[in-house]
Parts: C-alpha cells; structure tokens; sequence
C-alpha cells in the first residue's frame, strides 16, 4: 500500500489525460503515475491498490467483458456451454450467448458489482459488438439489459466500440443515457495487420465512418476517446490535431497488448 502510493507519487505529477492499460499488473502502476485517466483489468488489481491510485489523483476505469469470454478467465468453464462461435484474430475467447439469464446475471450482479466494489470509477465495456456478430433482437435485448444493469450500478459505463448496437439503441430509443456515458473507438486512424500484427493508417473510407460514428454519440452528450495503435508521429500528430479540434480524448499506444510502460509520443498532453 504505502509502496504503490509512494510509486504513483501526487496529482502534481499527471502530465497525460488517458491511458489504456489492460495488459497491466499491480507491479506497474508506476508506469501509470503520469496519466490522469486509467484503465485496467481490476479483476488482477486488489481494492487497496484500486484505492492507492485514486488517492494519488488517478480516475481508475476497468474492463469488463460483456459479450464474449476468454479461456484463462476462471469462470470460462461455467459458460463455455453457452458460447456462439470463436472469436476472430483471439483465439482463447468465445462470443456469449448474451440473451442467457445466467449470463445477464453473473456478468451484472456477480463480475460488475465485485468490480465496482473494489472502488472503481467506471466501467469499459468491451464486445458489445457480440451484436454486429448476432443481429437479432434476442441478442440485441440481452446486451442492452447488461448496461442497464451497469447503469444502475450508478457508475460510469464507457463502451469500447459497439457502433451497431449503439447506433441501433440510439434509433429505437432516441437517447443513450439508459446505457452509456462514454464512446471508446478504436483503430479511426490506424489499423491492425492481424497477420503480423503490425500497425499502419487506416483506409480513408473506415475512418470517415468511424468520425461519423462518434460525432452521432457525441451529440447525444457522451464523452468521446480514441484508442489508437500506432508509432507514426504524423499520424499521431494527426489524431492530436483532430480530438483538439472535437473536444475528444485519445490514447495511441505501441502495443497491441495495451502493456505498460507508456508510448509517451501517444500520449494526449493536459
């Protein structure tokens, strides 16, 4: 406790406003001390080191997963039998049959509620886009039910990606409030090649869909970050220009893992 306090140091210290970090453990949290928003992978993080970086001026975002489950996860054996289908480029994850109530249920009552108990400011919310995979209303119900479970949670639900479903709740409903407060996209600028897992600028096309897509959620009042892979300075310098012009919030890291220490050069300045 004193030793991680010590390591993350004052809020005197924050030069960066965002940093996606789901590849980190407890061991380094010295690499976050110098951004003021994180996210982690709480379930690795205990309540006292969750605690430790919100004292020393952190916002401590965490993933969850809300609709696909991987194979080092400790309950994956409990809903293996209620998986759809492998999930494309991650071979140890599983899309989830997210209509299943005992899904809705553990994922909202028994993994977010521990989650958020342990202190933290928010939830990520990845694979929403279970939707995109599996059109249909039975999926598209249970998704929603699964954030308005986190809503009422009463904390802040970002969602990684999820354009479809977003989009879709966004047209039947007329407001995003019930299930949302923040858009994370990845990838408008640049883009993964998943055959040697390199990085390069993403077609002009996908992303003037992509700004499309944000623009729609950040005029329904929601916090818009960008998460980029990338070690191109211009094409930095061009995310930088962008989110300062929109007001949006962007990390740009070198690895695909998301480990720590930080790409500094895509990092969004205070």
């Amino acid at each position: 406790m004193t030793m991680m306090t010590s390591a993350c140091g004052s809020d005197s210290g924050i030069k960066y406003r965002y940093g996606v970090f789901l590849g980190a453990s407890p061991d380094d949290v010295k690499y976050m001390e110098e951004y003021e928003k994180v996210v982690i992978d709480a379930q690795y993080f205990t309540t006292e080191e969750i605690s430790a970086l919100k004292e020393s001026g952190h916002t401590v975002y965490s993933y969850i997963n809300l609709g696909s489950v991987e194979d080092f996860r400790p309950y994956y054996k409990d809903y293996e039998g209620i998986t759809l289908g492998v999930y494309e480029n991650w071979e140890e994850e599983r899309w989830v049959d997210v209509s299943k109530a005992e899904w809705q249920s553990f994922v909202v009552d028994e993994l977010a509620v521990d989650i958020v108990g342990k202190g933290v400011d928010g939830l990520f919310v990845d694979n929403t886009d279970v939707y995109y995979h599996y059109p249909n209303d039975e999926i598209f119900d249970g998704v929603t039910n699964i954030l308005k479970g986190f809503k009422n949670l009463d904390t802040y639900v970002i969602i990684n990606g999820g354009d479809a479903y977003v989009t879709e709740y966004g047209k039947r409903n007329s407001e995003l409030d019930s299930i949302m407060d923040a858009e994370n996209q990845e990838t408008i600028f640049s883009k993964i090649n998943w055959d040697d897992e390199t990085f390069t600028s993403n077609d002009s096309s996908e992303t003037a869909y992509f700004q499309d897509y944000v623009d729609l959620v950040s005029g329904y009042g929601k916090d818009v970050y960008l998460l980029e892979y990338t070690t191109d300075s211009k094409l930095i310098s061009k995310i930088d220009d962008y989110c300062t012009e929109k007001g949006y919030t962007y990390y740009a890291s070198d690895k695909l893992e998301l480990l720590a220490p930080a790409q500094k050069k895509g990092s969004q300045k205070k």
